[in-house]
């Protein structure tokens, strides 16, 4: 029988709220008040300017998906059916 007979989920689990204080208080003593809303506003930078690249990426592969089928379907007349 192993010692060790863990799960890695019980060790990976959600943080709770006494390690997010701890968490928060170690992040204050390591940058100080000050720093705090400027590498917030970094944070918030970053994940603009990733959503507005994500975003320029979708319309750019869907503009080529529309001009895609614009080539496979033109606007031909469909011939006349035989009443034979």
């Amino acid at each position: 029988m192993s010692i060790l007979n863990i799960h890695p989920q019980i060790l990976f689990g959600m943080p709770n709220a006494g390690e997010l204080v701890v968490t928060l208080l170690i992040v204050v003593i390591f940058f100080g008040g000050k720093k705090i809303p400027e590498l917030a506003r970094g944070i918030g930078k970053g994940i603009r300017e990733f959503n507005e690249a994500k975003d320029g990426i979708k319309s750019e592969i869907e503009t080529g998906i529309k001009e895609k089928d614009k080539i496979q379907s033109p606007n031909t007349p469909t011939p006349p059916a035989n009443n034979a």
